[in-house]
């Protein structure tokens, strides 16, 4: 998941939490190895290398495919998982240059989900375009752990962390969570903390994934439109919402809305906290 992983558990019996630590483990493995776009011939691998041609999926693609869609059309466009090319030009470890717009430009012939196709068999899309799962991945994971828990042990409260994505399943009623969310100017400091019974929230922004070139700032939410780092996105949006994945897009699309984040979040009636 790229990023520090942990779970929370109301519990004081050592066999059910190492149980618990191990499913949630193998769960978030078997993900990353299915849908991480750095690993080879994996099944996302799959997709991006059929040069045109149709690839089988199961059900949990085409459900991940299905919510992706869900997300580029709320989001005019603007969340949109075919953005790997871009993204690969795009490094965001250790990059001291910035691509020129010859090169950018196309990339940005290669993004556009409205040209993937698919149904419940099969995904096809044009030869060069590819698919990154990472704005959804790890909060899909989250997702996933949390239930998988609270099925097995539906009175034990967990609250699953994956990188500051955070589902909270089963309620605890008493003492709820502390869960800090980050100064952006104070790494590894909280600037907030909110209490949790219940629910989920996830956290998008450029405080740990960002390049400066020339004395400029370059955060690592790129524009599918424009190809560059959004212009005045904040420095993190924080969502809370019924489940991870909905957050997660809530508070990329506010990423995405640049200067105009906190509206946005206003018109979706969501609890948020944005810093700049």
């Amino acid at each position: 998941m790229a990023s520090p992983c942990e779970l929370l558990m109301a519990t004081d019996n050592a066999d059910i939490a190492q149980a618990m630590l191990d499913i949630a483990h193998k769960e978030a493995i078997r993900i990353e190895q299915k849908y991480s776009r750095f690993l080879s011939h994996n099944p996302l691998w799959q997709i991006n290398n059929a040069q045109g041609s149709a690839t089988p999926i199961d059900t949990e693609t085409l459900q991940l495919l299905t919510f992706a869609q869900q997300c580029y059309q709320l989001s005019d466009g603007d969340f949109d998982i075919s953005a790997g090319p871009l993204m690969r030009l795009w490094r965001f470890d250790g990059q001291s240059s910035i691509p020129d717009d010859a090169t950018i430009t196309q990339a940005k012939a290669n993004v556009n989900f409205a040209k993937v196709y698919f149904d419940q068999a099969n995904i096809q899309m044009p030869a060069a375009m590819n698919l990154d799962f990472g704005g959804i991945g790890k909060e899909y994971a989250v997702d996933k752990v949390a239930h998988l828990l609270a099925a097995q042990w539906p009175d034990i409260s967990v609250l699953v962390n994956f990188g500051g994505d955070i589902h909270c399943l089963v309620e605890k009623s008493h003492s709820p969570w502390q869960v800090g969310i980050e100064n952006p100017n104070a790494l590894d400091n909280a600037a907030a903390v909110l209490s949790i019974n219940q629910g989920a929230l996830a956290t998008s922004g450029d405080t740990r994934r960002f390049i400066e070139v020339n004395g400029k700032r370059y955060g690592h939410i790129i524009s599918p439109t424009t190809g560059y780092p959004v212009v005045n996105a904040p420095r993190s949006v924080t969502v809370l919402g019924p489940n991870c994945v909905t957050a997660g897009m809530l508070a990329t699309m506010a990423m995405l809305q640049g200067a105009n984040a906190e509206l946005f979040l206003e018109q979706q009636s969501v609890k948020f906290t944005v810093f700049r």
